[in-house]
């Protein structure tokens, strides 16, 4: 992909040819734009507001929707949450929030209200509180009790008519969840800790929620005045390295749509927090990819991650309208394409006529739509509907859609015109996906990396050892270095001088 300002577009006729045949037919027309009434949207990415980028614990930062690629009767969501995820950040590592409601919706009709919701409540356990260890030892099991501080959550699924509650549902009791990847000397097979929090649910679905890779691969320098007019140092993919708290959900197919002759369905996911007085409050919702991050100004950012889909008038004209084309003009002389950007409007709040509309008269609203009758493909294409392959995003969302290529491309006219060929120079995640659910990578390990090396070559003696040696010359305390080739962590061991100091604190005064 060319960085940011090359024009030679490449020939994108798939998306191209549906929208542009609803534009002239009056599929999507300035009247049904108008047709929003007064209201909220949302979604969510990594930071993209003030007040969740303070609370990580309940941020969304994305959402995927696709059609199983091994298991084309199903479907699979995964939504994640806690932006940059530092895999050594200890003691305390990451767990999803005690307080929280974690949220899957499903619009199948059009109406723009839910019809299911599936609802993730988690709890953490602690077993030995006198401790600072996140483990106590080697964890090679979920039950493990050198796992000291452990997470297990309820999965249920709420049936809705017209918006209100019908039924709950219980899917799943108490499953746990896969936890932090210390390291290698802590989880030496996390491999093994990750299948076992996969849970297979009836009906032929799973479930899992636990630590993964971060699958959103972008060059966020982005933000730096889209690289301040110098591509030089495009191309880095700034989340490389960082991890997320996943919630992996597959479903069957029958059980989220209406019927197979209407096979699409709108997707969002929300977090609820408990408040003071034991109320829930939304604090973040997430539906297509970068709405919140780049589409809203952030006068409604916070807005737009409180409200619902059925009230998403507030915001049409930050779509219609968007203020990143204009951008690139000033800084690229690149020229937004003419305003009201009603070719946006399909994308994000309608659907694309002929490839994943919910109903002829249904509701605009921001979520992201999956048919679920176009069958995973075997290749998937990067730019997804724009280079032919409907699989792709705008149709859902697959973990190796380039969202952030597609959206500069369809942002700068690609729908109504406007060859180009616009990105980040970041074509893929840098660990590669599962084939298998719940599909996203393994975490980064804390203990990734290799020994620090001084000038002449040898490993740099450990500042630690330095200051951990007995007085009077004595060596009574011993830091003890696994060998790189058994890729052991250090092992700190307390020799006499800690008993004398143990024995010393028991004499009587």
């Amino acid at each position: 992909m060319t960085p940011l300002i090359s024009r030679s577009g490449a020939g994108r006729k798939s998306l191209v040819t549906l929208i542009c045949g609803a534009l002239a037919t009056g599929a999507i027309t300035a009247a049904s734009v108008a047709a929003l009434e007064p209201g909220a949207a949302s979604a969510s990415s990594h930071r993209e507001a003030p007040l969740i980028s303070g609370t990580p614990q309940y941020d969304n930062t994305d959402l995927y929707a696709f059609v199983s690629p091994d298991k084309p009767d199903t479907t699979t969501i995964v939504s994640d949450y806690i932006p940059f995820e530092e895999p050594a950040g200890g003691p305390n590592f990451y767990q999803f929030a005690d307080d929280a409601q974690y949220d899957i919706h499903i619009d199948n009709n059009g109406d723009a209200l839910d019809d299911l919701i599936f609802r993730y409540t988690f709890k953490t356990q602690i077993k030995n509180k006198k401790t600072f260890l996140y483990n106590t030892g080697v964890v090679d099991n979920l039950t493990d009790p050198d796992l000291n501080v452990t997470q297990s959550y309820n999965l249920d699924l709420i049936k809705l008519k017209n918006g209100r509650q019908q039924r709950t549902t219980r899917i799943a009791s108490d499953i746990p969840a896969a936890p932090s990847d210390v390291g290698k000397a802590s989880m030496p097979d996390y491999a093994k800790l990750r299948s076992q929090a996969i849970y297979k649910t009836a009906g032929g679905g799973a479930t899992f929620a636990g630590q993964a890779d971060d699958p959103f691969f972008a060059d966020l320098r982005v933000f730096d005045l889209l690289y301040g007019g110098n591509l030089s140092e495009v191309g880095r993919d700034t989340l490389k390295g960082y991890n997320v708290n996943t919630i992996a959900l597959q479903v069957p197919n029958d059980l989220i749509r209406q019927s197979a002759s209407r096979p699409t369905v709108g997707i969002y996911a929300t977090t609820q927090r408990r408040n003071a007085q034991g109320y829930y409050a939304q604090v973040s919702r997430l539906g297509n990819p970068l709405v919140n991050e780049v589409v809203n100004p952030q006068k409604d950012k916070d807005k737009f991650n409180a409200s619902q889909p059925k009230d998403d008038a507030q915001f049409l004209k930050n779509v219609t309208n968007p203020e990143l084309p204009k951008l690139i003009e000033a800084i690229y002389h690149i020229k937004a394409p003419s305003e009201p950007r009603n070719d946006l409007v399909s994308v994000f709040l309608t659907g694309v006529k002929g490839l994943n509309t919910l109903q002829p008269q249904a509701k605009p609203s921001e979520m992201l739509r999956l048919n679920t009758s176009i069958k995973p493909t075997a290749k998937p294409k990067r730019l997804g509907v724009l280079d032919g392959d409907n699989a792709g995003f705008p149709n859902g969302r697959r973990l190796t859609d380039d969202v952030i290529d597609e959206a500069l491309q369809v942002m700068e006219g690609e729908l109504v015109g406007s060859k180009n060929d616009l990105g980040d120079a970041v074509d893929k995640n840098d660990k590669s996906f599962e084939k298998y659910f719940p599909y996203v990578a393994e975490p980064t390990s804390g203990s990734r990396g290799a020994l620090a090396k001084s000038a002449a070559g040898s490993s740099t003696k450990s500042a630690l050892g330095d200051a951990l040696t007995g007085s009077g010359g004595g060596s009574n305390t011993t830091l003890i270095a696994g060998s790189a080739a058994a890729g052991a962590a250090g092992v700190l061991l307390i020799g006499t001088a800690f008993g004398w100091w143990r024995r010393r604190m028991q004499r009587p005064y």
